[in-house]
């Protein structure tokens, strides 16, 4: 008796796993047919970082600082570059950018790895860009200092963050000690930041 009974559920179990499996299966294709279903998840890359600490030739990282917002007579800014074989320290007037000094110096690539791998351990590309117009510095902090860092690949900029005296950005690293990691790349940068106003 209990031999029948057994036969006759067998195969009512091989009916329900053959139903659930065929489900699975439209659920499957109807899935894939209709694009239903979470979208994968997109990797995040941070190319900032990814280039920060590389050294062959077109790599190279930059700080800009912008003044307050003021007449283009009285407005400044200055950029400091850095790459393996150059660095660079320009003092600009007015919106347009006109440079007013510039000081030109060599390098070499220890002095430029140990400046990249000490901004690496500061935090300098750490964080990711603003989406859009979170990322348009027009206008920001009117009465402040902007600052504007970047990784450089080939001449162009690979990735920019940025924070001001008067509200954060996207840069979250120690701005006081990455700016004077900088500054200290370029002697004497007290003589040319002497004659503009921009902090």
């Amino acid at each position: 008796m209990e031999r029948s009974g057994l036969s006759r559920i067998i195969p009512i179990i091989l009916i329900l796993i053959v139903i659930a499996a065929s489900i699975a299966g439209i659920w499957s294709i109807g899935q894939s047919i209709f694009g239903g279903g979470a979208p994968a998840p997109t990797e995040v890359v941070n190319r900032g970082a990814e280039n920060l600490t590389k050294t062959e030739s077109g790599s190279g990282v930059r700080m800009t600082v912008r003044g307050p917002i003021v007449g283009n007579e009285e407005h400044n800014s200055y950029t400091i570059t850095v790459k393996p074989n150059y660095r660079n320290m320009t003092t600009y007037k007015g919106y347009n950018k006109k440079p007013i000094q510039r000081k030109e110096l060599s390098n070499n690539k220890k002095a430029y790895t140990e400046l990249v791998h000490a901004l690496d351990r500061l935090g300098y590309m750490d964080d990711l860009p603003f989406i859009d117009s979170a990322n348009d510095t027009r206008g920001i902090c009117a009465t402040g200092t902007l600052y504007e860092f970047e990784v450089l690949k080939d001449n162009k900029s690979v990735q920019k963050l940025w924070t001001a005296s008067c509200t954060r950005g996207s840069f979250n690293a120690k701005l006081t000690l990455v700016r004077e990691l900088f500054l200290d790349q370029i002697p004497d940068n007290y003589k040319l930041l002497g004659k503009i106003d921009a902090s």
